[in-house]
């Protein structure tokens, strides 16, 4: 089975037809405008780093299978989008409105892109920016996003919720208590309860001011409107 049609297997399974009545009729394989926008998102994400490859095109197809009848068009058009960036964001808009109805479906579209960024062993930053402007045409959330994010690069130190120690989706109560918890633990007090020196103060304000922003971080990324870039 092509990647077309199992992503729309897919997305079948997750999206009654009756909720989408927005989207076209038929498979998004069978939908010319579908192909041509996933194609050339592919190949500019080739380039967003700079260096577009002949061999590049393997592991977009190695990712996305377009059908064998398809092939030498999708290759032709491949070739001709990897040429430059300029130009992604109105393919990623227009692949949004044609399946505003069927988030699931672009998620799996992103998904297959995070893949494809990866396929030489390294996601650079510029991929990364590319990925998250795209995400943010789509209409995705911020925590779609992220959770795609963790799932191809693993978590960061430095990533808000792994300094409050809660989970990407955790309801706000969840981070909130999480949040007071933290910054009980490390009260000043706390420190001077338990034994260590005067001197750890401030190192206890330190770790204060961490949970402090990475709770001001999560609280602005939960309020950020949906496809805000």
């Amino acid at each position: 089975m092509s990647f077309w049609r199992n992503i729309a297997s897919l997305a079948a399974r997750r999206v009654d037809v009756a909720d989408c009545p927005d989207c076209p009729a038929g498979l998004p394989g069978q939908d010319p405008a579908f192909s041509t926008a996933v194609t050339a998102l592919g190949a500019k994400l080739a380039k967003a780093d700079g260096r577009a490859t002949a061999d590049e095109f393997g592991v977009f197809a190695g990712v996305f299978q377009p059908d064998a009848g398809s092939d030498a068009d999708i290759r032709r058009l491949y070739d001709l989008a990897r040429q430059t960036t300029h130009g992604f964001e109105s393919y990623a808009r227009r692949l949004a409105k044609r399946y505003r109805g069927c988030p699931q479906l672009l998620e799996d579209v992103l998904d297959g892109l995070f893949h494809i960024a990866a396929g030489d062993g390294l996601i650079t930053v510029e991929e990364l920016d590319y990925l998250e402007r795209v995400s943010g045409l789509f209409g995705l959330s911020p925590l779609a996003f992220r959770r795609l994010k963790v799932m191809h690069l693993g978590v960061a130190a430095d990533d808000p919720y792994v300094v409050l120690g809660v989970a990407p989706d955790a309801p706000d109560s969840a981070v909130r208590k999480a949040w007071r918890e933290a910054l009980s633990e490390t009260h000043p007090d706390r420190a001077l309860s338990r034994g260590l020196p005067p001197e750890y103060v401030e190192v206890a304000q330190a770790k204060s001011a961490a949970i402090n922003a990475a709770f001001d971080a999560i609280t602005r990324e939960r309020r950020a409107p949906l496809g805000a870039v």
